[in-house]
């Protein structure tokens, strides 16, 4: 959904018959593969219920629009990191969906998450408190999930912990525990030994709450630890298209692309240096194309002088650093009439995937995603159905 100022823009283009430029980029999402990929999740866990984790806006790429193209597809569980994304969604999910807060609720905000109906995941036995005795003070009983620690060491009940809680005078009579769940450590590598670990500890705590139902898998265990899917499946990174184990899940569909403008092609001599510091200085006569696109956008920094970008599939390697609106891109070896000033390379695509970018930057594909600025325009292609 575009911002208010945006919709202002637009207006404003509107009533002067023009239309506002592309000035960063375009980040599209394929809304047909996103769904796609949801009914692969299904095909891996058929006895489960697939949801859907949605949180940072989900993963940067538009949570307002995706949820509710999940929605349409028949997911009625999601996830959020807090309170803040839940309220934002509610209203654009059918009555029937359950928003999960993963990090469960700053003190004070029991009420406001109760009376939207949101589901509170409770990680300690403070918050845990706190929503029982919201709870007392209403005169009713409240849903919530319950997070145990299985040995990621982040978030949720320890064993003793969770003792203590079931203990707890009227805790049961005042809180409809409807999910336990947990977090895997090590989900991306299936054959693990903390895996197996972390499963028996999970089945034992569950075990405890008998009238739960379990959720442990997300994206990865979904599809490399399927025998675990337990009741309800947490997928994120899936839904995109790429693969937390490695790309020889070839059923997943691609759903992101991100395309950078062209500002600026100029020709340069020998030696001429180019950026800040002049980390690169060119060895030979070179065409450099400057995109609008730079760490203030979410492309690394790191990437100058390793990076590269694609354009009529050929590779143009970036040279000098990434500035923060800007980067520059060698077009030498295209003719000077396949690349002019508003032309648009491709950054992420068929010749390079957000796992590519991860890998080559030495970090997680969520990360590449959840980085990815808000001065590119989304576009969101395919139909949900």
């Amino acid at each position: 959904m575009p911002s208010e100022a945006a919709v202002r823009l637009n207006e404003i283009a509107g009533r002067i018959g023009l239309s506002v430029p592309v000035e960063a980029g375009v980040l599209s999402v394929d809304l047909s593969a996103v769904i796609a990929n949801y009914r692969f999740v299904q095909t891996k866990a058929p006895a489960a219920r697939i949801g859907a984790v949605v949180k940072a806006d989900a993963y940067g790429l538009g949570a307002s629009t995706i949820a509710p193209a999940l929605a349409v597809a028949g997911c009625r569980d999601f996830f959020v990191a807090h309170l803040a994304e839940a309220l934002e969604l509610v209203s654009s999910l059918p009555e029937s969906a359950r928003l999960y807060v993963l990090n469960g609720l700053a003190p004070g905000m029991e009420g406001l998450c109760a009376e939207a109906g949101i589901l509170p995941v409770l990680n300690t036995l403070e918050q845990a408190r706190d929503w029982q005795a919201y709870a007392v003070a209403k005169g009713r009983k409240w849903p919530a999930v319950l997070q145990v620690d299985t040995g990621m060491s982040r978030l949720g009940l320890g064993t003793d912990e969770l003792e203590t809680l079931l203990r707890q005078p009227g805790f049961s009579d005042w809180v409809d525990l409807r999910v336990v769940m947990s977090h895997l450590a090590c989900a991306d590598i299936p054959d693990a030994p903390a895996n197996a670990e972390q499963v028996r500890r999970f089945a034992a705590m569950a075990a405890r709450v008998p009238e739960a139902e379990r959720s442990l898998a997300n994206s990865a265990a979904a599809i490399g630890m399927s025998e675990q899917a337990g009741d309800l499946v947490r997928p994120g990174l899936v839904l995109y298209g790429i693969d937390p184990i490695s790309d020889a899940t070839t059923e997943l569909r691609p759903a992101i692309t991100l395309d950078a403008r062209v500002i600026q092609v100029r020709s340069v001599p020998v030696s001429v240096g180019v950026g800040y510091d002049h980390d690169y200085v060119t060895p030979s006569p070179r065409r450099l194309a400057t995109l609008s696109i730079g760490y203030a956008d979410g492309w690394p920094r790191a990437l100058g002088g390793r990076g590269a970008v694609w354009l009529n599939g050929v590779r143009l390697p970036l040279v000098g650093r990434v500035s923060m609106d800007t980067c520059t891109a060698d077009v030498t070896e295209i003719s000077a009439e396949s690349v002019q000033a508003d032309d648009m390379v491709e950054l992420i695509g068929q010749h390079q995937s957000v796992s590519d970018l991860a890998t080559l930057l030495d970090t997680a594909p969520h990360a590449v995603l959840t980085a990815l600025g808000k001065r590119f325009e989304r576009r969101f292609t395919g139909q949900a159905h």
